[in-house]
């Protein structure tokens, strides 16, 4: 095994899910997650980090998919602690392994700045949301500030090699919205404490309206 693909396999995932359960972070997650009813689908569940804040009681059935073996056996040994049957599978956002209209909720948390490909992603939600559905977003991306966003470009090239592939410069609800989702944002702004250039968040429901 290569330097690079033991960092993968062994540093980055303890990495992600460190930096994505901050104080801050996790303020944020209680702000959104909870807000997930009936089938539910959890874009990048890797780690299991929102497993804590699923509300058991409104949710019929809830599965998700990561493509990181070990973040997914972090997920599979959250939801055996939460006690709770889930349907986790390795995969990518571009071709979810789910049926179309399968789906009242997705839950996507620190997920589409790390996908390959943001549109054919954000399609595939469409796909297997019922009409109506729900995508919970929670993101990090594209900062407001012109000072904020050249910083984020200089070092996006470094930060996609430690973070998996993670984006620094993506839109968040406006990517949605060109996407044709009906976008409800519920809040935004730089995380306290955190670098400004990672830091810049947006949360909200993204609804898929009938076709």
């Amino acid at each position: 095994m290569g330097l690079a693909s033991w960092y993968e396999a062994n540093v980055m995932p303890r990495l992600i899910t460190c930096a994505c359960s901050q104080g801050q972070v996790m303020k944020r997650r209680a702000a959104v997650v909870p807000r997930a009813r009936g089938d539910v689908f959890e874009l990048g569940c890797g780690g299991g980090i929102n497993h804590g804040f699923y509300d058991p009681a409104a949710i019929t059935s809830y599965a998700g998919i990561d493509p990181h073996p070990g973040l997914l056996d972090g997920a599979r040994a959250a939801a055996r602690e939460k006690g709770w049957a889930a349907d986790l599978r390795q995969g990518r956002g571009e071709a979810i392994p789910f049926d179309d209209a399968r789906f009242d909720c997705v839950v996507c948390t620190f997920t589409l700045c790390s996908v390959d490909d943001p549109r054919q992603v954000m399609a595939e939600l469409r796909r297997i949301l019922r009409p109506g559905g729900e995508v919970l977003f929670l993101e990090h991306g594209r900062a407001p500030d012109a000072g904020v966003r050249g910083w984020q470009e200089r070092i996006e090239p470094v930060w996609k090699r430690l973070a998996g592939g993670c984006h620094l410069t993506r839109p968040i609800a406006g990517a949605l919205a060109g996407a044709g989702f009906a976008v409800e944002t519920l809040g935004e702004g730089y995380t306290p404490k955190a670098p400004r250039f990672a830091g810049w968040m947006e949360w909200g429901v993204a609804r898929r309206e009938a076709d």
